[in-house]
């Protein structure tokens, strides 16, 4: 009986070994991946990520594109939101992982590229939003940050213009980071009322654009909290302290 326990064992030990991942066949995977998705489309940029929250599936990122999920064999894939089913919730897979790396760089990001609206007081807490100035509900979510700033919340815009660049959007938000009053500029922008374009060679706004599609974002208003937590839309100045943990 011992010996027969013993050999059932050492079956599940070598069996679940010879399906484990290694490094060496991630690697390997990638580049069949790679080759497949080039041998399609060979117009396009790609770069594995890594293994999915799914099982045989890649995250592959296209250059200024989407995340695919493809499949190992790189035969098949899909775009769009991967959702884990939880009890009452679903949960964006994806994003929640990115939690950690969204941390370490707004952590570590310098606030002088950004326009910021400080709060009023001592500051209670930090979004950091990514923003496009012809965006309804980036315009309504404006209307809201005098009362956020009221709350002691800060206000960190990043530019991200959805038509991407170049783009009309590209230039309005590029003159108001290029202003010598970037907060009026961009408040009168959100309002309507643009600025003469004035587009400088050292704004920000394409390395912002790149940033935030390379932290998941993929709409706007998109806001960051400084735990890594993705909020993507429209939220009200109450629900927002709420969140994080402020008393309106």
């Amino acid at each position: 009986m011992n010996t027969v326990i013993r050999f059932t064992w050492l079956f599940i030990f070598v069996f679940s070994s010879a399906g484990a991942k290694t490094p060496e066949s991630d690697a390997a995977e990638s580049q069949i991946i790679i080759a497949k998705l080039e041998a399609a489309r060979s117009s396009l940029s790609y770069k594995v990520i890594g293994r999915a929250p799914i099982e045989n599936f890649y995250e592959v990122q296209v250059e200024n594109g989407p995340i695919l999920y493809v499949s190992k064999d790189g035969n098949y894939f899909f775009d769009g939101s991967l959702y884990q089913v939880k009890v009452g919730q679903f949960v964006d897979a994806r994003s929640l992982r990115m939690n950690d790396e969204r941390e370490a760089i707004f952590g570590s990001l310098s606030v002088d590229d950004m326009i910021v609206f400080k709060s009023n007081g001592t500051t209670q807490g930090i979004i950091n939003v990514f923003t496009d100035v012809d965006c309804g509900f980036c315009r309504k979510l404006h209307k809201e940050v005098p009362q956020l700033n009221k709350m002691g919340i800060e206000v960190r815009y990043l530019a991200f213009p959805r038509a991407g660049i170049p783009s009309d959007a590209y230039t309005k938000i590029a003159t108001a980071w290029c202003s010598d009053d970037p907060q009026g500029s961009l408040t009168r922008s959100k309002n309507g009322q643009d600025d003469v374009p004035a587009v400088c060679d050292n704004n920000p706004v394409a390395e912002h654009y790149e940033l935030g599609q390379k932290l998941g974002v993929t709409g706007t208003p998109a806001i960051v909290l400084m735990d890594g937590s993705l909020i993507p839309g429209y939220k009200k100045a109450e629900e927002i302290a709420k969140i994080l943990g402020i008393k309106s």
